[in-house]
């Protein structure tokens, strides 16, 4: 039989809920020990599996097609390891698979494009990966958020699963507070952004009201992230000023290979983790004297004039020496193309998880700054 009569042969989830159990399980997982014994796909060599594994990822760079890689990993536990040790390579360059890879760097050159649709009944914030150039079409589901008022701020709770917004959640994957005035806002991640990391203090970084339910899950959240947006007092003409500072994922593998520090020796996860936070900025408009309005260039990806819409370029961290920003390359775009329809356009170093909370603060009134 071919691999790819196999393929067909098997039920495969197409949504991040069904597949997660693929990314998270461990070595202990229940499988069927005789049925892969007799199994001549679970003996192969592995030079040979991982060659197999390889050629499929290389061929399918895109999704829908690229579920066949997540095909290969329900085949049996031999597989599913080889999967993720190749799609957790360095050389992956962005690619979304797994959930793991939705808090991976995106990739370098191109971003992904990306479309978040909003549901202004129900406060719901739906986050896919674009498959086709147009703008009605759906994607690749990837995250959903919701907004909860909570006494003087706002939180945005975010899911892998759709239907179930909740920090209880096994598909809970992190969330965004925001202050009273809605200016201020401290993005928290579910798990350690690093080995070593601990959670943050205060009530409003808690994920559980008990101090712990489980050794494996922990009961606080980790803070990756901040996005405050400039007060506008004197209410001048001109978008919203916003500055981010964020804790960027690095690969799983170790450092990867653009991870120098100034002096030009290659640095670890430690080093990176205690190397400072990334500053970003919103590149600043320019005044279009025929149209009366500030304008950005967002290459035909945002079509409705909105003060939401924003691009995001690196700047000098002051605090580092040899820091270096890059003021032309736009390293996430998020702009209005229907009423509640908008696109999302991120790149390295920012994750997917990150360049969405990013766009969640764009929501919402604010007076102070507008």
């Amino acid at each position: 039989m071919s691999l790819r009569k196999v393929f067909r042969s098997r039920k495969f989830s197409r949504s991040f809920k069904e597949v997660r159990a693929l990314d998270t399980a461990d070595d202990g997982d229940r499988l069927d020990a005789a049925g892969d014994e007799g199994n001549a796909w679970s003996n192969l060599l592995p030079e040979l599996l991982g060659e197999i594994i390889r050629r499929v990822d290389t061929a399918e760079d895109q999704w829908p097609h690229r579920q066949n890689v997540v095909s290969c990993a329900c085949v049996c536990k031999r597989w599913r390891d080889m999967t993720r040790e190749i799609v957790r390579s360095p050389s992956h360059k962005g690619k979304i698979t797994f959930p793991s890879c939705l808090k991976q760097p995106g990739p370098r050159e191109q971003p992904h494009q990306c479309l978040i649709k909003r549901n202004k009944k129900t406060s719901t914030f739906y986050l896919y990966l674009a498959l086709t150039p147009s703008f009605t079409d759906k994607g690749k589901f990837l995250l959903a958020a919701r907004r909860y008022r909570c006494g003087t701020h706002t939180e945005y709770i975010i899911s892998l699963d759709a239907d179930d917004l909740s920090q209880g959640s096994n598909a809970y994957v992190g969330k965004l507070s925001s202050d009273f005035l809605g200016t201020n806002f401290t993005i928290y991640d579910s798990q350690p952004p690093h080995s070593g990391a601990k959670p943050s203090s205060g009530r409003a970084s808690r994920r559980f009201a008990s101090k712990q339910i489980s050794p494996q899950v922990p009961a606080g959240n980790f803070e990756v992230g901040q996005v405050s947006y400039k007060f506008n007092l004197l209410k001048s003409r001109g978008p919203r000023r916003m500055v981010c500072s964020l804790k960027c994922p690095v690969s799983s593998t170790g450092a990867s290979s653009d991870s120098m520090s100034p002096d030009g020796h290659k640095m670890d996860d430690k080093e990176l983790a205690a190397s400072g936070y990334t500053i970003l900025k919103n590149k600043a408009p320019r005044w279009h004297e025929h149209l009366q309005c500030w304008c950005l260039n967002f290459h035909g990806r945002v079509t409705v004039a909105s003060v939401k819409n924003f691009q995001l370029v690196a700047t000098v961290d002051q605090s580092q020496p040899g820091g270096k920003g890059d003021e032309e390359t736009v390293l996430l775009q998020f702009g209005k193309v229907a009423d509640d329809t908008f696109t999302m356009d991120y790149r390295q170093p920012l994750s997917a998880f990150q360049a969405f909370a990013i766009c969640l603060t764009s929501f919402g009134t604010k007076l102070a700054c507008e």
